[in-house]
């Protein structure tokens, strides 16, 4: 499976959902990144140096905590989020 189309799809459906994703450098402290909210906003901060794979991952960690079930997701897409629910 190409993860580039997945994290573009979740991306989209993250922004659908009014929710932010940043990339930054986020050093050891942090593992991978993650969801938080911010002055009342959701945000999905990941780790710009990770792998496709990983971004992935922690972007459909986060979504996963979220409600999506009025977003359209590839049946790929949507199994992430479920796996990781």
């Amino acid at each position: 499976m190409k993860l580039e189309p997945i994290l573009e799809e979740l991306e989209a459906a993250a922004g659908k959902l009014g929710v932010k994703v940043t990339y930054e450098s986020l050093g050891d402290s942090v593992a991978g990144g993650g969801l938080c909210k911010v002055k009342g906003e959701y945000r999905v901060i990941i780790e710009k140096r990770g792998t496709t794979g990983e971004k992935v991952v922690t972007l459909a960690k986060a979504l996963a905590q979220l409600d999506t079930e009025g977003i359209f997701l590839s049946p790929g897409a949507r199994d992430l989020l479920r796996g990781h629910g």
